[in-house]
């Protein structure tokens, strides 16, 4: 499978066990220091499995705060872990250990989230831009981490921190309380490409294993949506399972976002229900001939001229009143063009990759992603969140019922037990820690 820092502060002690090291993590969530089992003795945490939804009248603001309503609420306090699937895909990152918090309130209509996790590094922009001096290109970072042939990490990766939750829809996927995110994961299944030839998938699709079942996918990009005050709703369904993995060669992708349906047959191209044409973040990318006649290259799609420090671009500077320009050329000396001037990366600093393994890059780097707003049912959540040195606080809520006629959504209004799993990114791209087994209870009103 698949917190700003002007709340009070008050420090809440998790003990992290990960890489053979063990640390403390500061969280800023209650009105005095207490360590973890004073915490979990005035907020019970039902096996550290069971997550309450309490009944609210008074509802929170999603603001990334944690506001008076949270504090009397029970909690589920646990421990997140990255397996190791045995492919090879989780590299580096396997055995990372990340405690969480959740909480969870209700209304006549909504239902709200508090989750908050240890990381003391905030994931920066992925896939950045940086110029090459040796060989004049621009290169995009790479958001996983590398190592040499005897496994030494030799660069650090430029990934994001991300939140995901997964769920059964209409208790369609009968394994999932008990298997969660584990009933959609196929890591081993093999695929016959175009050849014939029979290969291991290394992808790590996920989808279910019947045309019937169908699973609820949250996902937060930090910050890349929450620049939009929004999560990322999408969901898992049976893609045509097998016999769409032999015939097409390896797609086998059940994970979809929302408004998207399946052809009849099944086959790679999904179809789209939202007309919106601008639907999410986009790749910050576009290829140009060097000097207008060369050789093909990718490179920056858009750029902000003179900005620094800045992980995303905002569809809304891409407009015509906006900060963005869209670059026109690029020369083989790496000269960006754009309406209005030139960009030239050539002796300064500021554009290169920085050495050394955790080196990062250079402030006027330029960001691999345009973030945009959702919409349609993506756009069901409300999101906000917060990063301190001790890691993220993350507020979010959705209608109890969707009234989604695609039933791409869990419906909650029921009030009905509902098992789900929760998997956190550390500065990674695909590698990611997960907690199966678990389960939210409404609290009568």
């Amino acid at each position: 499978m698949l917190i700003s820092q002007d709340y009070t502060i008050t420090k809440l002690r998790y003990l992290l066990i990960g890489g053979g090291l063990t640390f403390s993590l500061l969280f800023e969530a209650c009105t005095h220091d207490q360590d973890i089992s004073q915490v979990v003795s005035q907020n019970p945490i039902n096996n550290s499995t069971e997550l309450q939804s309490s009944y609210t009248k008074s509802a929170p603001s999603i603001d990334g705060k944690v506001d008076a309503e949270w504090e009397a609420l029970p909690s589920l306090t646990n421990e997140t872990e990255v397996p190791n699937p045995g492919n090879g895909l989780f590299t580096g990152y396997i055995g990372e250990k990340y405690s969480f918090s959740l909480k969870s309130m209700y209304d006549d209509q909504n239902i709200y989230f508090l989750a908050q996790w240890g990381d003391q590094s905030k994931g920066k922009g992925v896939q950045s831009w940086y110029f090459n001096p040796a060989t004049k290109r621009w290169i995009q970072e790479s958001n996983s981490k590398t190592f040499d042939v005897n496994g030494v990490m030799t660069r650090d990766a430029m990934g994001m921190d991300q939140l995901a939750f997964q769920w059964n829809i209409d208790n369609s996927v009968k394994t999932f309380s008990t298997q969660s995110c584990y009933s959609s994961c196929h890591l081993f299944t093999p695929y016959r490409n175009y050849a014939g030839i029979m290969i291991p998938n290394k992808s790590g699709n996920h989808y279910t294993n019947l045309l019937t079942e169908k699973l609820d996918l949250w996902w937060l990009r930090l910050d890349k949506e929450l620049m939009n005050h929004q999560m990322d709703d999408q969901y898992i369904d049976y893609a045509g399972g097998p016999s769409v993995v032999d015939t097409v060669g390896g797609n086998g992708n059940g994970r979809h976002a929302d408004d998207l349906v399946p052809p009849t047959p099944f086959n790679t191209s999904y179809i789209n229900t939202n007309t919106n044409p601008s639907n999410g973040p986009i790749n910050n990318r576009v290829s140009l001939k060097l000097d207008g006649t060369g050789a093909s290259v990718n490179v920056p799609a858009w750029i902000i001229p003179n900005a620094q420090d800045i992980d995303f671009i905002s569809s809304q500077d891409t407009t015509s009143e906006g900060r963005a320009r869209k670059v026109t050329g690029v020369s083989s000396n790496g000269v960006h063009s754009y309406n209005g001037g030139t960009l030239n990366p050539d002796g300064d600093n500021e554009f290169l990759q920085r050495p050394g393994v955790h080196g990062g890059l250079g402030s006027k780097c330029i960001p691999g992603f345009i973030s945009g707003s959702y919409s349609g049912s993506r756009a069901d959540f409300l999101a906000s969140g917060t990063f301190t040195s001790q890691g993220w606080t993350v507020e979010f809520k959705r209608a109890l019922n969707t009234h989604n006629s695609l039933k791409q959504d869990v419906n909650f209004e029921s009030l009905s037990d509902h098992p789900f799993g929760i998997a956190i990114w550390n500065n990674a791209n695909n590698q990611h820690a997960i907690k199966t087994g678990l389960v939210l209870k409404f609290k009568s009103k």
